[in-house]
This record gives C-alpha cells, structure tokens and sequence, in this order.
C-alpha cells in the first residue's frame, strides 16, 4: 500500500492540467480508495529493475493523490511479485483482482506474458494497461475489450527507427535478440524496414532469456555487416555488452542500433561498453510541456532521482486511466472501459488519444545515442529526434476486435 499525500504541490502546472480532465470531487461514486495493482518480477533478469518499476508506481501513485486522486477518492497501490514466467503472472494477476480487489493493474509484462494475460482479464474483471511488452500481436488478433496499450509496439520502434537506418546508408545487418514473443516479432518488423530500403539481414540470432555466456553468438557475429541490432534486455543486455566490448565485437560494425538495449535506466550498469549505440528512446524528462516538466520535478522530490521512460510509461498508465474514471464518473472495470475508447487527455506525454479500435495510446517516440556527460567520467541518453504518434502508427489491424 502506498501511504497518503506528502505534499501539496507549490506550483500549478499539474493541478491545472488535472482540473483540465474534469474536476475529481464532483461525483463521489463508490467508497474507499481505487485500487491499482503492479505486478513485479522478482527472480531472473528482469529482477534487477522491479525496484524502479515499484518506485515508478508509488510516485505516480502519489503525485495523483497530491491532485485530488478521482471522485472524491484516492488512488491505492498493491504490488505483487512474482518469478517471471507467463504462468506466475498469470497467477500474481489472479490475486490482485481476486484477493486484493484491485480494478486495473500494470507493471512488469513481458510480451510473453500479457499474451497469456489478455485472455483471462474478461473472467476477472479487470483492466490491463501495458506498460511493458512490445509484441505487435497484442494490437492485432491477440487484442482484447479489457486491454490497453500505453507503450510503444515494435510496428512504432522500427517506424521511429526508419529515418536513423536510412541516414545510415547500412545495407547488411546482422542481429540478436531474445527468444520469446516481442523479439520475435521485432526481427520480422526491423527484417522488413531493411528490406525495404534495399538491405538484407545477414545473420540473426535468438538468444534464452538469462543467458550469462554469450562467446558462441558474438562468434557468429563476427561475420562482416554494416549494422548490429541488439534487443537484450536487462541483465542479458549487460552480459552481452560487457563480452562484446572484451572481444571487440563493436568496433567491427559501422553503425550500431538498439532496440531495448542501451536504455537510460542501464546505463550506470552499461557504462563505456554502449558508448555511441542509438537506442528507441520513447520519452525524456526534457520532453518539452509544462505538465511533464512538473511531474520530472516532483518525481525527484519523491525518489531523489530523475525519471527514466519506463517511469513515465506508468506516469502516463496511471494518468490515463484516471481520465477514464473521471469521464466515467466511475471505477467500475465495463464503465471505464467504456470511457477509455477513443478518450483523449492530457498527459506528461502532451495531449494524446486512446485509439477506439484496438486500445492502443497514440503517443510519441524517438531515438537516442549514448553520449558522454559533460564532465566526461559518464554516459548519457540524448534525444537525437522525437515524432508524433500521427507519423509512427499503423493503421488499426482488421484482426483486432475489442467490440
């Protein structure tokens, strides 16, 4: 549970664009607080960041709080953990709407996961927006009425990777990614960006989640290409860099590109070893607008550091749903569901809209080069370029039916 407000904010910004969703105390529908799970993975890879993910939920938690929550009502966070396999989520989700009353929940995903997760939120009568997982097929035939995409799909990575790979002039790629569900569904998209500027995929490989030893890839890598593209994740993705910089791997390709690799929040564990990868990067604390530059603010206040993507991923999870609730003038799961169709709000995202016909958030996304810090003894995420949503998605697929 997360405890009541801290604070009351100083300044207007966000309280303004609160007031702009519709006033929270007008319609004080139902009793006690609105519950909100956040699911975290607690063993294997992934583990090492349920942390940021939980700092992540709390904050937002409270910053919603601090405005007035909805309805006359707070917003309560209830986390559960469990060991990362589709099976445990399935089953730490289960618990959160069956035990712990929860209406919506997020958090730690994986494409793998939501997919065995999507057919089981109407039977639970609950909400899910996703925050995590990247597989195109949730915004196709695996889409859901009780599903909502918040983050970017992998059809948005590669649009938002176009131009870079194009400004590259790469022809030949060679690639390795993880063996489940988004990576995947990455190869087919990135196989066919490249395709469809005249280059080819030389190499690409699949690597297990939690793979500690990756000397039998980089081998396989060696073999000569313009480009790498790397999407490992987490732990994975430090183990390959650290071996790929001790056998010189990097230094062989012209061009380097990340999918989920290089992020922000691994940097302090990647260090020099992804210096001048250009990695997606969705968001950024300097992401111009008044509410994002309020909520960067008053997220270090509360976590005492800067914000990465994935917080605001959540930051804008929660900011959506309350709009949902708000328009409703309800938490009930058919009558927020209902209003999230279509809904446009203002978020740290900017003013942005949940597409009615496969619950997919339209909203910005990038790309992004690991630079070194001004004083030189660090590395950084710098936004090389952001587009709007309106230049990234896909039209909506005919296999989605949320109706």
């Amino acid at each position: 549970m997360i405890s009541r407000t801290r604070r009351h904010f100083t300044l207007g910004g966000i309280a303004a664009a609160a007031s702009a969703l519709g006033s929270p105390t007008v319609w004080a529908q139902g009793s006690g607080p609105i519950k909100i799970g956040l699911l975290l993975i607690d063993s294997g890879p992934f583990a090492t960041y349920a942390k940021l993910v939980e700092e992540a939920g709390r904050a937002g938690v409270d910053i919603l709080n601090a405005e007035g929550g909805a309805l006359g009502r707070k917003f309560e966070l209830v986390t559960q953990a469990h060991s990362g396999s589709p099976a445990t989520a399935v089953a730490a989700a289960t618990k959160l709407a069956q035990q712990a009353g929860v209406t919506v929940f997020m958090g730690q995903t994986l494409s793998s996961h939501s997919l065995a997760l999507v057919p089981k939120l109407d039977s639970l009568n609950v909400l899910f927006f996703d925050t995590y997982a990247q597989s195109n097929e949730l915004m196709q035939k695996a889409c859901a009425p009780n599903y909502f995409r918040v983050n970017t799909p992998d059809a948005v990575v590669t649009k938002a990777m176009q131009e870079y790979v194009k400004s590259t002039g790469a022809k030949t790629w060679n690639l390795i990614s993880p063996d489940y569900a988004s990576g995947h569904s990455f190869v087919k998209a990135f196989g066919e960006l490249v395709q469809g500027m005249g280059g080819s995929v030389q190499v690409s490989l699949f690597a297990p989640v939690g793979t500690t030893d990756f000397g039998s890839y980089i081998s396989q890598l060696n073999k000569p290409a313009d480009g790498l593209m790397v999407t490992l994740f987490m732990s994975d993705g430090q183990s390959f860099a650290k071996q790929a910089r001790q056998f010189g791997l990097f230094g062989k390709y012209k061009t380097l590109v990340g999918n989920g690799f290089a992020t922000d929040f691994q940097l302090e564990a990647h260090g020099d070893n992804v210096l001048g990868v250009v990695n997606n990067l969705s968001w950024t604390p300097d992401l111009p607008g008044a509410r994002n530059a309020q909520y960067v603010k008053e997220f270090v206040l509360r976590v005492k550091r800067r914000p990465f993507y994935t917080d605001a991923d959540v930051m804008a999870a929660l900011e959506m749903f309350r709009a949902g609730v708000l328009k409703a003038k309800s938490s009930d799961v058919a009558a927020v569901r209902k209003a999230m169709e279509g809904l446009k709000a203002k978020t740290i995202f900017g003013d942005v809209e949940m597409r009615a016909a496969d619950h997919t958030l339209l909203r910005q996304g990038g790309m992004g080069e690991v630079v070194r810090t001004a004083d030189g003894r660090g590395v950084m995420m710098k936004m090389k370029y952001s587009k709007p949503g309106s230049e990234l998605y896909p039209p909506p697929s005919a296999e989605c039916k949320v109706n």
